[in-house]
């Protein structure tokens, strides 16, 4: 294959985007195609993102606190790179032209340099869940009126990517998740569990949001939301099922009985080279799967009762219209509140479900109806914010 790309990384400093330099790197190295990359975006760590420009040589980097730009740039004498700081131009980054721009900023943070890179049409490979499921019904507007191409990233919507190939004979879906760390826990061992033990997860390295989503499954709860709105699929047809190898990533059942699964080690290297090349494939040196050596895969259904985020996540997609953004905005600020160690673990899925519970009756408009415009999803997502910390607080204060 000869791939041909001009390339944007929002995000490049998380473990998506290192991932997916290093695909980019190797494809590279190998003769495989010719990679320019167009620009960079990252969060606080200046060190990683400019390591990351005198690997890949953007044309623009930019990082997500304002007040860096002149560290950035001292950081960056000598180099030709443009620089710029804040979120504006992190959503600059996003509009270069770049034909190919891999969305892997963490959070709702990630909602208005995704819309920008839709916007004018770009091809963007979704490693962030949150944007599809703050305004996946805007983002999918969006991307129809300018002809752009959402690939998933996600493991389990990349897996239904590649095997959905009569999405009219599909029956049903089913995302695998691997239970997390606390898969065996009790729920009274659950609740004093600290960060670190959170963020230990046991098959995929990921950064701490992420692991603390995956270990209340929230993060399954998630990517349940973003399922339905990419694959156009009712919560009806979505099933979760916990798969604690990690090896079969998504299952798609059809009509006639027939069930296909799209089965690899646990690297993130794999979906990030499959949107990379699409409708290519990439030759790219990860583990090779050995299901020998592995011997057994099993499976069991999801415990709603130790882990209510998922059911949680599971309403909000019932409901529709402002639930979804309003569930995502809370659990952002119920982890930030349980990683800096102001909160319990349990504590996380609790304070969701006081924001959900509440909404309607806070007089903040009904939470069953549709965001218009993405100035409304994000006046929804600061009013969640809002009602989360003083959630959490009052739990602190019990």
């Amino acid at each position: 294959m000869s791939l041909q790309r001009t390339v944007s990384i929002l995000g490049a400093t998380g473990s998506i985007g290192a991932s997916t330099a290093a695909v980019i790197e190797e494809v590279t190295a190998r003769g495989d195609g010719e990679i320019t990359v167009e620009a960079l975006t990252g969060g606080g760590n200046i060190t990683a993102l400019v390591d990351l420009v005198r690997r890949l040589k953007p044309r623009f980097v930019a990082i997500s606190d304002p007040d860096r730009l002149a560290d950035l740039r001292d950081a960056l004498a000598g180099l030709p790179t443009q620089a710029g700081a804040g979120p504006a131009a992190i959503t600059e980054a996003a509009a270069r032209p770049a034909g190919w721009v891999m969305s892997a900023i963490t959070g709702a943070a990630a909602l208005d340099p995704t819309r920008a890179a839709i916007e004018r049409g770009a091809t963007v490979a979704l490693a962030n869940k949150e944007c599809l499921v703050c305004a996946g019904p805007l983002l999918l507007a969006a991307a129809a009126k300018t002809g752009a191409r959402l690939l998933p990233v996600d493991s389990e919507h990349n897996a239904i990517f590649q095997v959905l190939d009569r999405p009219e004979r599909m029956e049903k879906l089913t995302l695998t998740a691997s239970g997390g760390p606390f898969r065996q826990w009790s729920a009274e061992r659950m609740a004093a569990a600290t960060p670190d033990q959170a963020c230990a997860h046991p098959n995929w390295s990921m950064g701490r949001k992420i692991s603390v989503d995956s270990a209340t499954l929230m993060n399954k709860g998630l990517e349940l939301i973003e399922a339905a709105f990419l694959f156009g699929t009712p919560e009806s047809k979505i099933d979760v099922l916990v798969h604690p190898q990690s090896v079969i990533h998504s299952l798609v059942a059809y009509c006639d009985g027939s069930v296909l699964a799209q089965m690899a080690a646990p690297d993130m290297r794999i979906p990030i080279a499959h949107a990379l090349a699409w409708p290519d494939r990439a030759a790219i040196t990860t583990a090779r799967l050995d299901l020998a050596a592995i011997g057994s895969l099993t499976f069991e259904a999801p415990d709603l009762i130790r882990f209510p985020a998922l059911r949680l996540a599971r309403e909000a997609l019932q409901t529709g219209g402002f639930a979804p953004a309003a569930l995502n905005a809370a659990n952002e600020t119920a982890v930030e509140e349980f990683l800096a160690g102001r909160i319990g673990f349990l504590d996380i899925a609790a304070v969701v479900e006081e924001v959900l519970q509440h909404w309607d009756a806070g007089g903040h408009g009904a939470i069953a109806n549709s965001p218009s415009s993405f100035d409304e999803v994000l006046a929804v997502d600061a009013v969640a914010r809002r009602l989360a910390l003083a959630a959490a607080a009052r739990r602190r204060a019990a």
